[in-house]
């Protein structure tokens, strides 16, 4: 039986909600940055702005992981990053997932080709991996948002 060997992109750590969230609402300022030539600031601050309630759809059934490895660069997923999971979200062709192959967890996105389901990393590097009728495969949710420092 031939095993893949998984491209480089792992999961060094997983996060639960907790069971109670602490809602801390930052400053939400109601002029737009350009990303272009600086305009003058505006310091009108809109409203308090929670993460959670941009960041999290289905509370329950959301987690985090932290990734290291660089099999899905191309999808803008980077070493260190923290990947908010979503347990609710329906895995589908062309979603980025975390997944349990053989006992590994790894993040994806996930392929289908007929009959065929693979995980294909987003480095051209790396090979995508068939999932095959032999292999332990779970899906353990998809990714809905991808956070990390800039710089």
């Amino acid at each position: 039986m031939n095993i893949p060997v998984i491209p480089s992109t792992d999961i060094i750590a997983i996060y639960s909600r907790g069971q109670y969230t602490i809602s801390r609402e930052l400053p939400l300022f109601s002029a737009r940055v350009p990303a272009g030539f600086p305009s003058p600031a505006d310091d009108y601050i809109d409203r308090a702005l929670d993460l959670n309630e941009h960041l999290i759809r289905h509370p329950a059934a959301t987690f985090f992981v932290r990734v290291s490895g660089d099999s899905m660069v191309g999808a803008g997923i980077h070493p260190g990053d923290i990947l908010v999971v979503d347990r609710a979200e329906e895995p589908s062709h062309g979603k980025i997932i975390i997944a349990a192959l053989n006992g590994e967890l790894t993040v994806k996105r996930l392929t289908r080709h007929h009959d065929r389901v693979c995980l294909t990393p987003e480095n051209p590097a790396y090979a995508p991996i068939e999932v095959t009728p032999g292999m332990q495969f779970e899906v353990w949710g998809v990714v809905v948002h991808v956070i990390h420092t800039v710089g």
